[in-house]
């Protein structure tokens, strides 16, 4: 599990630079203002995640795994698709229903770091 998900969280973290470089160099002069905000909120949510999954795996190479830990990283690479995925979408093509799929990757995110601090607690004064 901690090889897996330290690799995920790499290759998101890879992922997250280049989607941002391309959204820089490429769609600036192409979408609006308030749509490049929204792609750029997509990067920066994107990279907290993949940083977030090696932050679980090194946790689950100190602590053991577990199958919160497991879920905590299923759940951040789901909110990564969803969330982020959602707001990249929406702001290259403008289709704003797809606004209504980005909550769903923000809960993702909650219960990823709602299992982590639930296995944290769960391991008592060391």
């Amino acid at each position: 599990m901690q090889r897996r998900l330290t690799a995920w969280g790499a290759l998101l973290a890879m992922l997250s630079v280049a989607i941002g470089a391309f959204g820089a160099h490429l769609l600036e002069e192409r979408i609006s203002e308030h749509y490049m905000q929204v792609y750029e909120t997509g990067v920066h949510y994107h990279m907290i995640h993949a940083l977030g999954l090696i932050l679980i795996a090194l946790t689950a190479g100190a602590w053991g795994e577990s199958r919160r830990l497991l879920w905590a990283g299923r759940l951040l690479i789901l909110g990564i698709i969803l969330f982020s995925g959602s707001l990249y979408v929406l702001s290259i093509s403008g289709i704003k229903i797809l606004g209504a799929i980005t909550p769903l990757g923000g809960v993702s995110f909650i219960a990823g770091w709602i299992c982590l601090a639930s296995e944290a607690l769960s391991r008592g004064k060391s």
